[in-house]
Order: C-alpha cells, then sequence, then structure tokens
C-alpha cells in the first residue's frame, strides 16, 4: 500500500500529515510513503529527514495524489479533489458539517474519505482523536496570545518596588482547549476560573487548580458523547447576561465554546466588552466557526474601546511542529486499520472506519453529512 502525504496549500497552514518518525514507523509494517516536496517545509522538517525515514520524496505533485491513500490536514480544494484517483482513500480533518461542497464533490470523484472528526468517542479510538490533539496545541497557544497582549504580568511578583498582583484568567468552556488553556494559565502564575455548561467538568476544572464559576441556566448543556450541546433560547438567554455580568471582573478571558456542526454560540455580547476595563484581553479560540464574541473578526486582533480582542484561525499551525507530530500519530493510528501485511484492507466491520466514513462508492454515506450537503445552499 502506498500513502501520498501533500504539501498543503492553506493560507497559512504549516502543518503536515505525517512526520518522519512516523513515515519510519509505516514503512517497517510493509507500507510505501511518498512525500511532496517541501511538504514539511512549514513544520521545520527538511526533505532529507523523510527520505532518510524511507519515504519517496517526489516533486511531481500527481505522483503523491494518485497514491491509494492520501493523508491530509485540512480539507482538500477543488483541484486537489480532481487530482486524486477513483477508488482511492482520503484522510484528513476533512470538516464533514460545514464543507458540504468539499462532501459533494469527494463523493462524485469516487473518493472513500475519512474524516477524523468523525472518529467515535470509544477507548480504541483515543489514539486517533485529532480534535482532541489539535485542541491541546491551540489551547496552550491561546494564552501565550492572551498574556502577550495583556499590558501586565500573569504571576504575582514581589519585587523591592513592591508587590504586584496576579493576572485573572476566566476560561469559557473546559474542553479539551479549555482544559489546557486552564494549565498553562496557572503555570504562568495567573488566578484562573472557568465556566461550561456541562456541569460534569467541574471537578476537572478544580483538579487544575481553576474555580468553576457556576451559573444559573435551568438545564446542564451535555450531550451526547460528552460534548457541549447547544442552549434553548432561555438559556443562552441568561447565559449571556451572567457571563456580561462576570466577565467585568478579569482581565483576561479565553474562550474556547463550540457545537459540533453549528456556528459557535455566542458567549460575549458587545455589551459586555463595553463593561470590561481598559486593557483588558479576549482570545476567541471559536473563530473559525464564527466566534463566541459577537465584537471578534476572525483572523484578525483588534481594539475595542480599550479592549484586545484576538481571533486567531488555524490556531495549532501556529506550533506547526509539534501540533504536526501530534497529529502524524493520530493519522498513522488510523491508517494502521486500513493495512493488513503491507496490503489495503477496508473492512467497514470496524466500526471506527464505519462511523468516520463519510464518501463511499459515489454516495455520501455519513448521515450528518448528508444532511449538511442536503440543505438548500443560501
Amino acid at each position: 500500500m502506498k500513502v501520498g502525504v501533500p504539501a498543503e496549500s492553506g493560507r497559512g497552514e504549516f502543518r503536515v500529515a505525517l512526520v518522519p518518525d512516523v513515515v519510519r514507523k509505516l514503512s517497517g509494517a510493509g507500507v510505501d510513503v511518498v512525500v511532496q516536496h517541501g511538504a514539511g517545509t512549514g513544520a521545520d522538517i527538511p526533505d532529507a529527514a523523510y527520505a532518510e525515514a524511507g519515504a519517496a520524496v517526489s516533486s511531481a505533485r500527481g505522483e503523491v495524489w494518485q497514491a491509494e491513500v492520501v493523508a491530509k490536514v485540512r480539507p482538500p480544494t477543488e483541484d486537489e479533489i480532481a487530482s486524486l484517483r477513483a477508488g482511492s482513500i482520503l484522510v484528513g480533518l476533512l470538516a464533514p458539517l460545514s464543507e458540504p461542497d468539499t462532501v459533494r464533490a469527494l463523493a462524485a470523484a469516487g473518493v472513500t474519505a475519512f474524516a477524523l472528526e468523525a472518529v467515535p468517542r470509544i477507548t480504541r479510538a483515543q489514539s486517533m482523536d485529532a480534535l482532541s490533539s489539535q485542541a491541546t496545541v491551540a489551547g496552550y497557544r491561546a494564552v501565550l496570545v492572551a498574556a502577550t497582549e495583556l499590558g501586565r504580568f500573569f504571576p504575582m511578583l514581589t519585587t523591592a518596588a513592591g508587590t504586584v498582583a496576579p493576572a485573572k484568567v476566566l476560561i469559557l468552556g473546559a474542553g479539551v482547549a479549555g482544559l489546557q488553556a486552564i494549565a498553562t494559565a496557572r503555570r504562568l502564575g495567573a488566578v484562573v476560573s472557568a465556566f461550561d455548561v456541562r456541569a460534569a467538568v467541574k471537578e476537572q476544572v478544580e483538579s487544575l487548580g481553576a474555580r468553576f464559576l457556576e451559573l444559573e441556566l435551568g438545564a446542564d448543556g451535555e450531550g451526547e458523547g460528552g460534548y457541549a450541546q447547544e442552549l434553548d433560547e432561555e438559556g443562552r438567554r441568561r447565559q449571556q447576561e451572567a457571563l456580561s455580568e462576570a466577565i467585568a471582573s478579569f482581565d483576561a478571558v479565553i474562550t474556547t465554546a463550540l457545537v459540533p456542526g453549528r456556528p459557535a454560540p455566542l458567549l460575549i455580547p458587545a455589551a459586555a466588552v463595553g463593561g470590561m476595563r481598559t486593557g483588558s484581553v479576549i482570545v476567541d479560540l471559536a473563530a473559525d466557526a464564527g466566534g463566541n464574541c459577537e465584537l471578534s473578526e476572525p483572523g484578525r486582533t483588534i481594539d475595542a474601546d480599550g479592549v484586545t480582542i484576538a481571533a486567531p484561525l488555524d490556531l495549532p499551525s501556529a506550533m506547526a511542529e509539534h501540533a504536526s507530530q501530534l497529529y502524524s500519530r493520530n493519522i498513522a493510528a488510523f491508517i494502521e486499520l486500513l493495512v493488513d501485511a503491507g496490503q489495503l484492507r477496508l473492512s467497514f466491520d470496524d466500526e471506527i472506519l464505519a462511523a468516520a466514513c463519510i464518501t463511499h462508492n459515489g454516495e455520501i454515506v455519513h448521515e450528518g453529512a448528508a444532511e449538511a450537503a442536503a440543505r438548500p445552499v443560501s
């Protein structure tokens, strides 16, 4: 079996789907790997490192895209889909619920596409959980962004010139990104609080040394698989009112709240930003899905009457080396399900493959992706 690793074409995307250590492991299992020239450059991985690990490095773009299995980070473009051969397999973060045009094009091209976002949350699939691995990177990096933008120290400092009080940081959303943000802010010495609509995460928040901010919302927001679910209209109103009052006392707020397949919930209305003190910082990690702050401008850092609002896109790519290492292990664990003695083995009796498959034999076979693709274009 041959696995192709193309260079990512998305603007600002520096990650690569496979790193040399993982290539070496796959090569040892009888899998041939061909890497496009320069694919690892953004993650500081030279072509020579891939060659030393046993991969073929090719300047011919078509050779990579014609492999039996193609491993990517971001969803493919229209031109990239046209480069895939019918019957080939594509594995990556394909955004199946929010990129219906891509899903339709993959089906029309006869590609069997597997989205790592759709890997089930079961013990056997933990090593393939790319959402969690990349959220870990994003949560860590978000705190560094906040610390850079905030014009004060994070830790308490006692000096000959007096004592400086520690920064007060609020994390909204206690999923993987939120928990990593809590841990990182604590390591930097901030006083940290966190909020989540799922009451069950309180213990996790407190185990990291943060205070759980409890708000009266009238309902628990835990949905299927442990993910947060969207609140009803009354719940959203209560949440916004309670958070608007609470965030005024914090120096930095980091938002991480996402609902799979839906626009990010609005947590911080414009009025709440107006209530924050001058010099405060908001880092909106949900910018890719529209943002948790009403004033966020995806991809930009702005000043809103003295409050800095950073809404970075694709934040894990800012730490491409380690993000690629983690993602590569996710990809390799998934590819192992497709290989038997070095040969391609595709069995939908495997619950992981069945759940993660988006398109096969010219059809959209994932229920959620099919529903998204069937919606009329607005």
